[in-house]
């Protein structure tokens, strides 16, 4: 049986990831940085990425990494996590024989300056170079990123948005799916993307979640200067890579809905 470790298995996607590999067949393990109970099916171990501590034991006798543990937009700890972290795991990984592993990356990341993007993408440049058989997968926006980013905006009295900005979030479950087939396939040796099945105006996203979760607000539209904002809006967050995520954003609002249609 193949045995596959996943690091980060406490978060959003990798709650949904560990689910998946158990339901595929998979013998799965997953680290903490604190003691964890094992159940339904997931093996938890201690081991700090950060530190190195433990990470050699948890590592071995793994066929397979899905490296998912990241910590954004938290300064220095972001890149202990990013860069030291995945420096620790390829240095555990290679004596230890791993075959394959599979690093989550954001689409967009190599074109669009943005620190946390940078440090992404260092990371990605780690897993090329470290001597094991690698995946990078780089996805667009969750959708439980994107509503976390306009609840935020909607804390004002007024929200502010650059309309014209081209979105594609996409479904954990969709990503976690695709995880598994990825697994299934083999390391690449290659960057690959996923997305969301529908790309749509960031303006047309925000009366979305307005309408789905019966919230009024003022909407002013002002576009991001400099850069960033034509980065942006040139939809360098956005993919046509297939396959791509079969939920929709109207579909994750909307409870009930599955969003397998292509809601217009």
């Amino acid at each position: 049986m193949t045995c596959v470790l996943v690091t980060g298995g406490s978060g959003r996607l990798g709650k949904v990831v560990l689910d998946r590999l158990v339901e595929a067949g998979f013998e799965v393990r997953a680290t903490s940085r604190a003691a964890r109970t094992s159940e339904s099916g997931v093996r938890w171990l201690v081991a700090d990425l950060t530190t190195g501590q433990g990470v050699a034991e948890a590592v071995s006798g793994a066929d397979v990494i899905v490296h998912l543990a990241a910590a954004p937009y938290q300064r220095g700890y972001t890149k202990k996590v990013e860069l030291d972290g995945t420096s620790a795991l390829l240095a555990a990984a290679r004596p230890a024989g791993v075959g394959h592993l599979v690093y989550t990356s954001i689409v967009g990341a190599d074109r669009v300056p943005w620190g946390y993007f940078a440090t992404k993408v260092r990371a990605e440049r780690l897993v090329a170079a470290g001597g094991v058989p690698w995946t990078i997968v780089r996805v667009t926006q969750f959708h439980e990123f994107v509503e976390q980013a306009v609840r935020g905006m909607a804390r004002l009295p007024v929200m502010v948005i650059d309309p014209d900005i081209p979105a594609q979030p996409v479904d954990v479950r969709d990503v976690a799916a695709h995880l598994v087939e990825v697994i299934r396939r083999g390391p690449g040796e290659a960057i690959e993307e996923f997305g969301g099945p529908q790309v749509l105006r960031a303006g047309d996203a925000l009366e979305d979640w307005l309408r789905a979760r019966g919230v009024r607000r003022r909407v002013l539209r002002l576009r991001i200067p400099g850069r960033l904002g034509r980065a942006f809006r040139a939809g360098h967050l956005t993919t046509r890579a297939e396959p791509g995520g079969q939920i929709s954003w109207r579909g994750y609002l909307h409870a009930g809905d599955d969003g397998r249609r292509e809601d217009q």
